[in-house]
């Protein structure tokens, strides 16, 4: 194997330029040219099943086949992934940038492996790009402009997704905020109104107009209610029309003012009418009527202050959710569950119509990544199965160990499912099924990027008809933290 981490050494056994002049790269050149390369080539052989070039070494050398079979391949979760393989003479790998000004940071992207035994040219990185430089400043020129320009389009289009996704995260905030923000001002409105009724009742009962065995009756029935408001069973739309007609019904036949006002408060308490018996059995005929119009107003206040208590927890909960959410980038070790709660609880208004089903092994240690990039994925993965689903349908969210130093993330739908012909094509930038302006086909690009780019984690997609799951995996293994961590 040809070592590339230090300056490649030429090897004795040379190519003549008519020999180069065979090869299509070098047909094209004059006859100085070809001699010029010549000068600076050399022949290697190499055995079946060698590695020639290792993916991620230093970009140094450019190789182009003469004889044999050679492959490329990817490493992906910790296997080599076969890309392209080829027995053409004048196929070629390696520095094949080395021209760019960006060259001296290159590495291989790809391993280059001898399937059989191999005859390679060899040439160094640094004398192609001078070849090229000499021969063809113009294409140098256009060919760095495209590569400019690609990156700036890349950059200004990744900047405009993320804007979007705050514009998004900020939008569903809003919605979601808005909900409980108005329950509570609705609910503290209404508590203010019984404070203020309490007063008077205070009052009056300073003033020795209200019956002192009525005050004693209410001290002990009144714990006795907020306790089983607190502890209210959910009711059917059906058991709970049944449960007021009950109550309406044994309140007009006791001659109470406005039973209609009255039954509901008790039955959003789960109260029936052998509690109202009960309230009967202790209070004076005359006296009946006001008891159980106190005990409904102690009710309604505890019940107000339920919801308030619920609408601002919600408050609190999406404000926790969004901090979570949008993490600063530091790259440290994160519980994958919390960053897909969080993501659920920020995305709640979509999946309103839709069962959630969560699968978590909470034994999974956290993950080294960077939170808020993951939540990224977590958000266009899920907002793909939402529409996949049109709204609604059945989401599920599976994490599990993949070996020691590996987790598995699955988030499957139960949608119509993707083509094979689309999956291939599924996680390419710009590529989208959506409407002309409803997608910009980057969200799986970004999570691509995001999960083999900067996590050195994979992503696929398996897909039929009722069943589509996008799987992440991500490593448990340390690394050195990128430049602009430090």
């Amino acid at each position: 194997m040809t070592d590339t981490t230090t300056d490649p050494t030429p090897g004795s056994e040379r190519l003549t330029p008519d020999e180069l002049r065979g090869l299509f790269l070098f047909e094209a050149l004059s006859d100085e040219q070809r001699s010029w390369i010549a000068e600076r080539g050399w022949v290697e052989t190499h055995p079946a099943g060698s590695v020639v070039l290792s993916e991620g070494e230093p970009a140094r050398l450019f190789v182009v086949l003469l004889d044999g079979t050679m492959t490329l391949t990817q490493r992906v979760r910790g296997d080599d992934v076969q890309v392209a393989r080829s027995s053409q003479v004048g196929a070629y790998a390696g520095a094949t940038r080395s021209f760019l000004k960006s060259a001296e940071h290159q590495t291989y992207t790809v391993s280059v492996r001898a399937t059989t035994d191999v005859r390679m040219f060899m040439l160094k990185a640094d004398d192609l790009a001078e070849a090229i430089e000499q021969w063809f400043p113009m294409a140098i020129h256009l060919l760095e402009g495209l590569s400019l320009g690609y990156q700036q389009i890349q950059r200004q289009v990744n900047q405009r997704e993320h804007l979007q996704s705050l514009s998004d995260l900020s939008g569903r905030l809003r919605h979601e905020l808005n909900n409980p923000a108005a329950a509570a001002v609705r609910a503290t409105d209404e508590l203010t109104k019984r404070v203020a009724g309490q007063r008077t009742k205070l009052a009056m009962l300073a003033h020795d107009e209200i019956d002192r065995r009525l005050l004693s009756l209410l001290v002990d029935t009144q714990e006795e209610a907020v306790q089983m408001a607190a502890d209210a069973p959910d009711l059917t739309a059906i058991e709970e029309s049944e449960r007021e007609d009950e109550l309406t019904d044994w309140l007009e036949e006791r001659d109470i003012a406005s039973p209609w006002e009255v039954a509901p408060i008790f039955v959003t308490a789960g109260a029936t009418s052998a509690f109202l018996d009960k309230i009967e059995g202790q209070a004076p005929a005359e006296l009946l009527e006001g008891a159980v119009r106190w005990i409904a107003y102690t009710i309604e206040t505890e019940l107000l202050l339920s919801e308030i208590t619920d609408s601002v927890t919600r408050i609190s909960a999406l404000v926790d959710a969004a901090k979570d959410y949008s993490t600063a980038g530091r790259f440290e070790r994160v519980d994958v569950h919390k960053g897909l709660k969080s993501t659920l609880v920020i995305m709640g208004k979509k999946l309103e119509h839709i069962e959630v089903v969560k699968d978590f092994d909470r034994s999974l240690p956290p993950v080294p990544a960077y939170a808020a990039e993951l939540n990224q994925v977590w958000t266009n993965l899920i907002d793909n199965a939402i529409q996949a689903m049109n709204g609604r349908g059945r989401l599920t969210l599976t994490t599990r160990p993949d070996g020691p130093d590996r987790v598995i993330v699955t988030i499957g739908d139960d949608g119509p499912g993707i083509s094979t012909d689309l999956q291939k094509r599924i996680f390419e930038p710009f590529f989208t099924t959506k409407p002309v302006g409803e997608g910009t086909g980057l969200g799986l690009d970004i999570s691509y990027r995001i999960v083999v780019g900067r996590h050195n984690g994979d992503i696929r997609v398996e897909s039929k008809p009722g069943d589509t799951r996008f799987v992440v995996c991500l490593p448990l293994t340390e690394r050195e933290p990128e430049e602009d961590e430090q």
